[in-house]
């Protein structure tokens, strides 16, 4: 069984609209239980006041109270009635309310000095007053809840279309995160509040970031094809000079680097245009791997347990193995250990580790550390990266708890992890 969401918008509303029903009921409740007491209050003073009234024009007459009257010495009051009949204000009628039978017997009682040394004492039963009081408060308690039990369902009924709006923009805006940059939220209806202002700003923001976005690949394509052609220049006549001159060897290392450089960023704006396609091949990944690191001859130690055959694109993955081990080789330190593993590979050096900033936000495109401003993570990982999410697979980056930096590509992230 499903619970809501006690956290929900829509909940939080029905709280807030329940919260304001609760403080006007109370208010209100208050204020006709404070109205009732003291109209009742009025009528039992008006009640005793003319029965004592009638009492003291007989005592005055006869010398004697009706049956129903008590003639005391003010010694002999009871501690409430003394208290008001000290007041000793003329002609005043000293009533007080308290109980003498419990439980639910409510008396106010009245007295009025007479002859001097005597005090009429009279009381009257409250307790229609009260019950009547007390049944109004639960009627306002009960419909104070009846209310509730109408009001909060339709207020959360009624927040369910803003909060559809807004999971709708949510979905859209994780779409764009994933890379749609065509997805759009769009503006229904007529209505303009604040959720149709904020999907149309997003709107404008999204475009604003695909338009951003398109102009740097085409950029980055641009400048990649306008490079080549003097590239290819440069390739001809560096190798048109001796091979035995220093000089003519360090010219052709720097073309090889730049036609290396020139040749990621084709690479990379094929990979941000969407153009690449994986090619499925069954590879046996230990035997790939030692063959791939052979050619390489860069020195690495191979250890291979257990690999599988898989079905994935070699090329892709021997590109994105030789970008780890290069990245390795420059930026950390003796040994580069590769270990395979089922569908896995791990490259792990012993340098110091890849900066924070690579482990928070993943490789981006020469990106180069305050620290050390003649070192960056080029362009490299960033490939890595992009063919890895052609290939389906997932490539982790990491730091071994003795040092050293690790990058895992799993080219099967659906299985379970040993």
């Amino acid at each position: 069984m499903a619970f809501p969401n006690p956290r929900a918008l829509r909940w939080k509303v029905a709280a807030l609209t329940a919260a304001a029903c609760c403080a006007v009921a109370a208010v209100i409740g208050v204020l006709v239980h404070d109205a009732t007491a003291e109209r009742g209050r009025r009528a039992g003073l008006d009640r005793i006041a003319t029965r004592l009234a009638a009492a003291e024009r007989e005592y005055d007459r006869t010398g004697k109270a009706p049956l129903d009257v008590e003639v005391l010495e003010p010694g002999k009051l009871d501690a409430p009635l003394a208290r008001e009949l000290a007041r000793k204000e003329p002609g005043a009628l000293y009533a007080t309310w308290y109980d003498v039978k419990a439980p639910n017997w409510y008396w106010l009682w009245a007295a009025r000095p007479v002859g001097g040394d005597r005090v009429l004492v009279l009381r009257t039963d409250m307790s229609m007053e009260v019950r009547g009081l007390q049944l109004l408060d639960r009627s306002i308690v009960t419909s104070v809840l009846a209310a509730l039990a109408v009001v909060v369902p339709l207020a959360a009924l009624a927040t369910e279309p803003m909060n559809r709006r807004l999971r709708g923009g949510a979905r859209v805006a994780r779409r764009i995160a994933d890379g749609d940059l065509d997805a759009r939220i769009g503006v229904r209806g007529r209505a303009r509040d604040e959720i149709t202002e904020m999907s149309a700003a997003m709107d404008e923001m999204a475009a604003a970031l695909q338009r951003k976005l398109e102009a740097e690949r085409r950029f980055t394509a641009d400048v990649a094809h306008e490079l080549r052609t003097p590239l290819m220049g440069l390739v001809t006549a560096a190798g048109l000079l001796p091979d035995d001159d220093e000089a003519a060897g360090l010219v052709r290392d720097r073309v090889r680097t730049l036609g290396a450089l020139v040749e990621d960023l084709l690479e990379i704006s094929r990979l941000d245009a969407g153009a690449e396609r994986a090619r499925l091949d069954a590879v046996p990944l230990g035997e790939f791997v030692v063959d791939v690191l052979r050619r390489g001859q860069e020195g690495e130690r191979v250890l291979v347990q257990d690999a599988r055959v898989v079905q994935t694109d070699p090329r892709r993955v021997e590109r994105i193995v030789a970008n780890l081990v290069t990245n390795a080789h420059r930026h950390g330190a003796e040994p580069v250990e590769i270990t395979v593993t089922g569908a896995r590979i791990v490259v792990r050096d012993h340098g110091p580790g890849f900066p924070a900033i690579l482990l928070a936000e993943g490789p981006q495109r020469f990106r180069t550390g305050a620290a050390d401003r003649g070192s960056g993570q080029g362009l490299g990982l960033t490939v890595a990266a992009g063919q890895a999410e052609v290939l389906g697979a997932r490539l982790d980056f990491a730091n071994a708890p003795d040092g050293g930096a690790v990058a895992t590509l799993d080219l099967d992230p659906a299985a379970p992890t040993a």
